[in-house]
């Protein structure tokens, strides 16, 4: 048996059919981007690759094939010892590489001989990256979204959350790019994807979306922390229908506190972080936020930050970017505990279901107390 061959655009079109996705690159290009739900089996590791590429410009090919050759063959080795003991002859992976097809080609052909049905990527992640790219320009116009909107600290990605939790679709932009979309928003210890692999995780959750239902979006600006949201997704949001999330200031400060506390915790870092602010709300308040870290007083530093820095523009940008925004429907939170933020998703579900005319005025329904 030997592997058959597949272009990229089919390939991520059949996706789901495979048993497995094999990503045969480096453990270092894995980690940039892969395909979600990759396996990393690599060939050669960073070094060995390096060391091939230095064989093949400073001796010659033929020197550098032969030594790769013996890497590759020892590597496919251990990882049919890892991987393959308990697969069925019915396995059927998908496997690439990076462009050229011979790492990618060395897996495959040993799996086939095995007699697994085997499918090799035309032109590997590259023209896979290139077929994603092109799917993930077109899918957001397949779909209608619906923007939570409110002023930091209302608890919009809580209520995204209980939403999903009551069955609706949900795209969480922030958890995918693993930030919290402020200048406090990097979680200490944590680290965004690269901006190849945000796109990539954007393009598997877009295409698992039912066109019919609506899909919930909080309200994002163009960046999450380092990444920026493609322009095709961001401008389809922008046209979404709008929910404003309302909550008190006080209610507000605990939610901060609480979503915050490892940051909280590490007052030194929370102080670095407030330089960025300087430029924009001068030295003059961040040096006074600063002091209000160092001495502990959170709560208040919480309350000002929100007052003078995130507040101000919220309803400038808001009205500017999002189209439907001055029309939105507002639904103030009743408390901050799971059961309130239930409560709130199922009031927007029942509000979703007939939502007035984009030209309707704001209405301002409360979500229902416990029965």
């Amino acid at each position: 048996m030997n592997p058959r061959s597949i272009d990229a655009s089919a390939a991520l079109q059949a996706l789901s059919t495979f048993s497995a996705v094999i990503d045969v690159r480096t453990p270092s290009e894995f980690a940039l981007d892969h395909l979600p739900g990759a396996q990393n089996w690599p060939v050669l590791d960073d070094a060995q690759r390096a060391e091939i590429g230095t064989l093949y410009a400073q001796v010659d090919p033929f020197t550098a094939n032969k030594r790769g050759a013996a890497l590759i063959a020892r590597n496919i080795a251990r990882h049919l010892d890892m991987h393959t003991g308990p697969l069925p002859k019915s396995w059927s992976p998908l496997v690439y590489c990076w462009r050229g097809g011979n790492r990618s080609g060395a897996l495959a052909h040993i799996l086939a001989r095995i007699g697994f049905s085997v499918t090799v990527v035309q032109g590997g992640y590259r023209a896979l990256r290139r077929a994603l790219r092109a799917q993930l320009e077109q899918l957001p116009a397949t779909l209608q979204f619906h923007v939570v909107c409110g002023r930091t600290g209302c608890g919009k990605s809580r209520l995204l959350h209980a939403l999903s939790e009551a069955g609706a679709q949900v795209l969480d932009l922030e958890a995918l790019a693993q930030h919290r979309g402020s200048v406090l928003g990097l979680e200490p210890g944590t680290q965004q994807p690269s901006q190849k692999l945000f796109e990539s995780r954007l393009w598997a959750v877009l295409r698992g979306f039912d066109p019919q239902r609506p899909v919930y979006v909080e309200a994002e600006s163009k960046k999450i922390g380092a990444l920026q949201v493609p322009d095709a997704l961001m401008a389809r949001i922008r046209q979404g229908r709008c929910l404003a999330l309302e909550l008190d200031l006080p209610l507000r400060v605990q939610l901060l506190l609480r979503d915050y506390a490892a940051l909280g915790a590490d007052r030194e870092l929370l102080r670095q972080r407030l330089h960025a602010l300087r430029e924009l709300r001068g030295a003059q308040a961040v040096d006074r936020w600063q002091q209000l870290v160092t001495a502990g007083q959170l709560d208040t530093f919480t309350a000002e930050i929100l007052q003078q820095h995130y507040d101000p523009s919220y309803q400038r940008s808001m009205s500017r970017n999002f189209q439907h925004f001055d029309g939105a429907l507002r639904l103030e939170l009743d408390g901050i505990d799971a059961p309130a933020f239930a409560r709130a998703a199922q009031r927007v579900l029942t509000l979703a279901q007939a939502w007035p005319p984009t030209a309707a005025q704001p209405q301002t329904p409360r979500a229902a107390a416990p029965g």
